[in-house]
């Protein structure tokens, strides 16, 4: 979750917004433009783009027009130390992502929101930019996703909407986890008739037919908070 300070400069008479994560937060100043609603928009775009990518587990870095890490999340950190870079701070998670896509052409313009592909550890990203006036003052976001980190539903979202019982919920997120119903029900000491019965309400309630079906739709609820 992003917190947002309001500060005063007496130095430059002007007012900053310091955009701060809850946990190993990298500090942004904007200039306070609150008196347009062009401003405005401008942040809660950035916002809801950091906050959906933060939802899904997807790491994230906001780069300033000298491509210098300025905001991220603890997910872009983990990301980049599985890579086997030190992500601690501003300056070596701007040096984790300049290795990250030293041998791939990387144009991360101003604005637009580029999402990095990791297959593997030692493997080349693959790159892919959207367009379009996304992020404020000339910043850049860049979305790290790692094939091998997968991201779970909101079990309060599952059940508000789907009315799930609480097991059906948890066999829900197993099964979003690659985990086999056989498996799941050895694991929980249930039996096939049990975990089969539990099943099938999911189809039902999730007007699903087929277990990859279901899983694909947990996949997309994921994005949701």
């Amino acid at each position: 979750m992003t917190l947002i300070d309001r500060h005063n400069d007496t130095v430059a008479s002007n007012q900053y917004i310091v955009l701060r994560q809850a946990r190993h937060a990298g500090l942004t100043h904007f200039p306070d433009r609150s008196d347009t609603k062009f401003g405005i928009r401008r942040r809660r775009s950035l916002e809801s783009i950091t906050g959906m990518l933060d939802r899904i587990g997807c790491g994230y870095l906001v780069l300033d027009r000298q491509k210098k890490v300025v905001e991220w999340n603890e997910a872009a950190q983990d990301t980049l130390e599985r890579q086997g870079e030190a992500a601690d701070t501003a300056s070596e998670l701007s040096a984790g992502l300049r290795r990250l896509v030293a041998n791939v052409p990387a144009h991360f313009q101003p604005g637009s929101l580029s999402w990095v592909v990791i297959r593997s550890r030692g493997d080349r990203p693959v790159i892919l930019n959207e367009t379009g006036v996304i992020a404020p003052d000339g910043t850049s976001i860049i979305a790290l996703v790692d094939r091998e980190n997968t991201s779970a539903a909101n079990p309060q979202t599952l059940q508000k909407m789907f009315g799930l019982t609480s097991a059906e919920t948890q066999l829900a997120l197993r099964l979003a986890q690659g985990d086999a119903p056989l498996e799941i029900a050895r694991s929980w000491h249930l039996s096939r008739t049990t975990i089969r019965s539990q099943l099938a309400s999911l189809f039902a309630k999730t007007e699903t037919k087929r277990q990859a079906e279901l899983v694909a739709l947990l996949g997309r609820i994921s994005v949701l908070p």
